[in-house]
């Protein structure tokens, strides 16, 4: 009895997740502002400190000690990559052009940032509803157009490439967070993160099946080594496990 109401938290847990990650992408035409490369770069060449800024700031940050947390609950481009899992649910190839976002980041936010903040002078204001009207993204004169791009690209990349295509192979906030979770391992603090009983193991493979970012969760567990910044903390192989042999954890 206490299994399948364990089992029973298991799924409401994937539920809530998936209704979270969803209605963030709802939220998109409101928040897209603050998610936007373009928008903060074009802030930056003015000197301004913008919304989208500070929230690239405070997902590194937040990245140093959960993860990419963001990416597998919060994340709008990820909640419409999961809409598309029903046209193509295919795992992508991790192995072929995973390294792709490292440019793109240089290309898109890294080299145009610093110009900008250099050839205006250093930033020198701060305006957290920078590019938006009342608070809202889309209502900007010219903001629809980025929308659509924006919506564009992750389209591609998912029906294409397969799950969580675009995460793999081009989101620069990806590469941000990356970043902060590398740092967090060299260092060794606190952090969450996902561990594994491989005596539980019984090799049913659902774990690998069921990743969202098709990562080989079984063989992670085989051979104790559940780290990878290519993980998203969606939990989704903790709640599929019948042995219950994964878990989240908060050690160092």
């Amino acid at each position: 009895m206490m299994k399948l109401l364990g089992m029973k938290s298991f799924t409401n847990r994937q539920k809530v997740r998936k209704a979270l990650i969803i209605f963030s992408f709802v939220l998109l035409p409101v928040t897209f502002a603050y998610i936007s490369c373009p928008i903060i770069t074009k802030g930056a060449s003015e000197g301004i400190i913008t919304g989208g800024l500070i929230v690239f700031i405070l997902l590194f940050i937040s990245s140093l000690f959960f993860g990419r947390l963001w990416c597998g609950w919060l994340c709008p481009a990820g909640g419409l990559q999961e809409i598309y899992f029903d046209i193509n649910n295919k795992h992508v190839n991790i192995e072929r052009l995973n390294w792709f976002k490292y440019p793109i980041f240089l290309a898109i936010i890294f080299i145009p940032l610093i110009s900008a903040i250099r050839s205006a002078g250093g930033l020198t204001a701060i305006d957290f509803f920078y590019y938006t009207d009342h608070g809202i993204s889309i209502a900007k004169q010219g903001a629809y157009t980025i929308f659509l791009v924006q919506i564009t690209f992750i389209t591609i990349f998912a029906i294409l490439a397969g799950k969580r295509g675009f995460c793999h192979y081009f989101c620069p906030i990806a590469v941000i967070m990356i970043l902060g979770r590398t740092i967090r391992n060299i260092i060794h603090w606190p952090a969450l993160h996902l561990s594994a009983d491989a005596g539980r193991c019984t090799d049913c493979k659902k774990c690998s099946i069921n990743c969202p970012m098709g990562l080989d969760v079984n063989i992670m567990v085989r051979e104790r080594r559940m780290e990878n910044t290519e993980c998203i903390l969606c939990g989704g192989c903790v709640d599929v496990c019948p042995k219950q042999a994964i878990r989240y954890s908060l050690t160092g």
